[in-house]
C-alpha cells in the first residue's frame, strides 16, 4: 500500500479530471502521456450530478460541444460511469500506472472502492463536508486533502477528522483558481503546514507554467498533482491550466533531479573541485 508517511521521492499525480470531455479515447491518450512521461498516478473526478450540482445552477443553459444543454444534463454528459471505469481500470493495468478520482458525493466514495486505488482524493470543495470526510478516512485507504479556498481553521477541523480514522494521509497546499495568478499561489505555505499539521505536505497546481511546482518540491512538498491535458485549446474549462505532454515531461525530470540538486547542508570541497584545487592552489 501506499504510505505518504515513507516516501522515497515524491509522489506525482497526473489530473485528467474532466479533461475527458466524456471520451475515453481522449481519457486513454492522456494516460498514454502520463505512463510514458513517468508520473506515478492518473486521476479523474468522480461524482453524481444529481447530487453534486446545486438546484439554482441545474436548469441553467450552457453551450457545449453537443449543442446548448441544461448545465445538469452537460455534467451527466461528461461523467464516466462503470463501463467506462472498467475500461480505463484494464487500460492502465495494461501499462502499468495507478489511477483513482477526487471523491464528491457518498456514492462516487463507494464507487470508487469497487476498484483498487492506491489512494482517495478529498477535493478542495468538500473538505469542509466532514461527513465526506469521516467516510473517506475509514474507507482504510490512503487519503489526499486538497486546502485550497479554506481557511486554516477549516483545514484543521478537516485534519482532524481525518486523524480520528486514519494516519495514512497527506495535505496539499493549493490556490483553487484555474488558473491560479503567480502572485498568489504563497509556495511558502507548504513550510508552514508542515510545522503546523507535522504531516506530509504537497502541492496541487492549477497555475500556468511549471516553476511553482519545481519550488514547491524544493520547499518540501512530497507530493504533486498538475491538470494535464492533449491540447490547452481543447474545449473545457480546465484545459488552459493545465499543462501538455511537452510540460508533463519536463515538469517530471525538473522534480526528479531537485534531490540531486539540493544535495547535502554539509560544505565540503566536491570531487569535481579536486582537479581544479590542485591546479590553482598545488
Amino acid at each position: 500500500m501506499l504510505d505518504f508517511n515513507n516516501l522515497d521521492q515524491v509522489y506525482s499525480i497526473a489530473e485528467i479530471g474532466i479533461n475527458h470531455n466524456g471520451d475515453v479515447g481522449i481519457a486513454k491518450r492522456l494516460i498514454d502521456a502520463a505512463f510514458a512521461c513517468g508520473w506515478d498516478c492518473v486521476k479523474f473526478q468522480k461524482r453524481e450530478p444529481d447530487i453534486c450540482v446545486p438546484e439554482h445552477q441545474k436548469n441553467v443553459m450552457r453551450d457545449t460541444p453537443w449543442g446548448r444543454l441544461r448545465y445538469i444534463d452537460y455534467r451527466k454528459r461528461i461523467e464516466f460511469g462503470g463501463a467506462e471505469y472498467d475500461q480505463i481500470d484494464a487500460y492502465c493495468a495494461q501499462k502499468p500506472i495507478s489511477w483513482t478520482g477526487s471523491v464528491w458525493d457518498l456514492p462516487s466514495l463507494e464507487f470508487l472502492l469497487r476498484y483498487d486505488v492506491p489512494l482517495l482524493k478529498i477535493p478542495s470543495a468538500h473538505i469542509t463536508n466532514l461527513e465526506l470526510v469521516t467516510e473517506v478516512a475509514r474507507s482504510g485507504q490512503p487519503v489526499v486533502a486538497s486546502s485550497g479556498m479554506s481557511t486554516m481553521e477549516e483545514l484543521e477541523a478537516c485534519v482532524d477528522t481525518i486523524k480520528k480514522h486514519c494516519s495514512n494521509y497527506v495535505i496539499l497546499h493549493c490556490n483553487a483558481s484555474y488558473p491560479a495568478p503567480e502572485d498568489e499561489v504563497n509556495i511558502r505555505t507548504i513550510q508552514t503546514l508542515k510545522e503546523h499539521f507535522e504531516c506530509p505536505i504537497g502541492y496541487s497546481g492549477h497555475e500556468y507554467g511549471l516553476e511553482p511546482t519545481v519550488l514547491a518540491v524544493a520547499l518540501g512538498a512530497m507530493v504533486i498533482e498538475r491538470h494535464i491535458t492533449l491540447d490547452h485549446d481543447m474545449w473545457g474549462t480546465d484545459q488552459k491550466s493545465s499543462i501538455e505532454i511537452e510540460g508533463m515531461d519536463k515538469l517530471i525530470r525538473r522534480i526528479r533531479a531537485i534531490p540531486t540538486i539540493l544535495g547535502t547542508a554539509e560544505k565540503t570541497v566536491t570531487p569535481s573541485e579536486q582537479t581544479i584545487r590542485r591546479k590553482l592552489r598545488g
